[in-house]
């Protein structure tokens, strides 16, 4: 009985909450502009000058460019699948590769999602010791309040959140602008030049542009927001333009953030800023009001950033559920179309995370970068697929087969991600594995319901793979060979 009366409730579906293609772009330049830009003039200066500034954004805007067209043309060309990175990865590649990708997709938004609070409580830190770099005991309490808070208001409902994002998105690009404007005035070209080629403990130029290339694609993520949320959109053509829309809307704002900030200070001792280091290079330039000014504006733009980042996260396990690659309990909505129970994950998981940045040496750049490494294998899946499509027909294609055009597109992208990967390190990849293994109780739990074969050959493999990267990854973290 109790059986019939789940199964019975889990088809009572209430309306889908439709989004325009403005509130689509918001939703995607919302997902983008968070943390990740009032963390640039620190992260490349510890890294790069601005030769390698300049050659690392060439590549990450052309590689995340072409990403941003593969979601595109997805969309157009398979228009039957919702919550694109997912959806993406189990058409092409199977069912458990779906899994992951949805697990790694998510969990990146749930590590991402720690960067937020770390960096607010870094920023009040300035004021207020006890908060530390963001990762003391007070901190971590402190932010686990605003993470529970933040559950209650998503909960009553897509539409309400997304109005909100809508404002907050306009109103957080307003100090990034400000800053880029000021940086200009008080432009010192002497300054510039002596950090053109980087500094002495910068290595080689490709080391250098190397060293940038997580930050980029931590800074980046969210261009896929539109799709996630295919579903909810009023016309399916809105999904690709609200992707390269908001896309191109913020490339032009992080790469200057990052070039200005060359011309304030020694990128020596930008290396050196607290986060957020745009704060202290506003300060250098301007004095105090401008730390003030860019940490009030950091703030709203990570809580903009942070309820997208959470709606997004939910969007993607409550579709695998639906599609019986979750367990069924993550496929509820409530009358407000909220996946709650896939919301509750999202703030548990988030939560966790948030407890280990007690015990990193550096909590933010760890669990930016380790962001980034999860959200890598979706990104790589997804422009496989792309490319698979202009390789074999497929009756399903919109269309009919990509031309040459979409298929050059899909493997730069897919060339772009792997390199991503290289760029990564062995740290990051062994502690992805970390993640990605234990997730499988999740599909063994949705296999069971269905009373269906728990693997199949080529799923065994992929399992032995993951497992077997899990157990390195432990042993070289306590064994002191890598660190959180």
């Amino acid at each position: 009985m109790s059986q019939a009366t789940t199964t019975d409730a889990d088809r009572r579906d209430p309306p889908t909450a439709k989004l325009s293609l403005l509130t689509l772009s918001a939703m995607v330049v919302g997902s983008m502009v968070g943390a990740g830009v009032f963390s640039l003039p620190r992260r490349f200066a510890e890294e790069t000058g601005v030769a390698g500034a300049l050659i690392a954004w060439a590549v990450a805007g052309a590689g995340m460019l072409m990403l941003a067209f593969t979601f595109q043309l997805l969309a157009v060309r398979r228009p039957d699948l919702d919550a694109g990175v997912y959806a993406y990865a189990k058409a092409g590649f199977g069912e458990y590769m779906g899994f992951f990708s949805a697990f790694g997709y998510w969990a990146s938004t749930c590590v991402g999602n720690v960067t937020y609070w770390v960096l607010i409580m870094s920023t009040v830190g300035a004021i207020w010791p006890a908060l530390g770099e963001g990762n003391t005991a007070l901190a971590v309490v402190l932010s686990s309040l605003g993470l529970w808070a933040f559950f209650w208001m998503i909960r009553r409902g897509v539409r309400e959140a997304t109005a909100i994002n809508k404002i907050v998105t306009v109103a957080k690009l307003v100090p990034i602008l400000v800053f880029v404007v000021l940086a200009l005035v008080y432009f010192k070209a002497d300054v510039f030049a002596d950090n053109f080629h980087g500094a002495d403990y910068a290595g080689s130029l490709f080391s250098q542009v190397r060293g940038t290339m997580l930050a980029t694609v931590f800074v980046f993520l969210g261009v896929e927001g539109a799709s996630v949320y295919s579903r909810h959109a009023k016309r399916r053509s809105d999904v690709g333009r609200a992707t390269v829309l908001g896309f191109l809307s913020v490339f032009a704002v992080f790469a200057s953030v990052t070039i200005v900030s060359y011309g304030i200070m020694p990128m020596a001792e930008i290396a050196e800023l607290r986060q957020p280091s745009m704060a202290g290079v506003l300060e250098e330039a301007v004095g105090t009001w401008g730390r003030v000014f860019i940490s009030v504006g950091l703030i709203v733009s990570v809580l903009g950033a942070y309820l997208a980042w959470t709606l997004m996260a939910a969007e993607v396990l409550l579709v695998a559920a639906k599609d019986d690659d979750m367990p069924r309990f993550l496929r509820r909505v409530n009358a407000a179309d909220v996946p709650v129970p896939a919301l509750l994950l999202t703030s548990v998981l988030t939560q966790l995370v948030l407890v280990v940045t007690a015990f990193s040496d550096d909590a933010f750049n760890f669990a930016l970068d380790l962001t980034s490494a999860l959200s890598l294998i979706p990104y790589l899946l997804a422009a496989a697929f792309a490319v698979r499509l202009g390789l074999r027909p497929d009756p399903l294609t919109t269309g009919g087969r990509l031309p040459a055009r979409e298929l050059t597109v899909a493997l730069i992208a897919a060339v772009y991600t792997a390199f991503l990967l290289y760029a990564a390190g062995l740290r990051f990849v062994l502690v992805s594995f970390i993640v990605y293994a234990p997730a499988t109780v999740l599909f063994v739990m949705a296999r069971r319901e269905q009373r269906r074969r728990l693997f199949g050959p080529g799923e065994l493999a992929i399992l032995a793979v993951s497992v077997a990267g899990a157990v390195l990854g432990v042993v070289a973290l306590a064994a002191g060979w890598i660190g959180l």
